[in-house]
C-alpha cells in the first residue's frame, strides 16, 4: 500500500540543500521550495530516509515526513494557496 507523504525540510548548508533537493526529486513531485509530495511504499520510504540520513546533519538540519494517508482512494489533489498563486514547479533548485 502507497501512502502519501509531505516531506519538508530545513537544510542549513547548501552543499547539503541541493543533495536533499536531488533525492526527494527522485521520490516524488516538488511542490514548493523545500516541500515535496511523494507516494512511497514502506520500502520506498525507507529508502528515501537512509539516503536523507546520509545527506543531512542532525544537529544542523531537520526533514518531516507528514503522512496524508494512502494514496489510492483518496480522490484528487487539491492545492489551494494564499498570496502568490500556486503553480506546478519542474525546475531544478538554485541556491545562492
Amino acid at each position: 500500500m502507497r501512502t502519501t507523504y509531505l516531506v519538508c525540510y530545513d537544510v542549513a548548508d547548501d552543499k547539503r540543500l541541493r543533495r536533499t533537493f536531488k533525492a526527494c526529486r527522485s521520490f516524488g513531485d516538488h511542490l514548493q521550495f523545500s516541500v515535496f509530495e511523494c507516494d512511497l511504499n514502506p520500502s520506498e520510504k525507507i529508502e528515501l530516509e537512509t539516503a536523507l540520513s546520509n545527506i543531512i546533519n542532525r544537529d544542523e538540519d531537520q526533514v518531516l515526513f507528514i503522512s496524508l494517508g494512502p494514496a489510492e482512494g483518496r480522490g484528487d489533489r487539491v492545492i489551494t494557496s494564499m498570496g502568490l498563486p500556486y503553480t506546478k514547479i519542474d525546475a531544478p533548485c538554485f541556491v545562492f
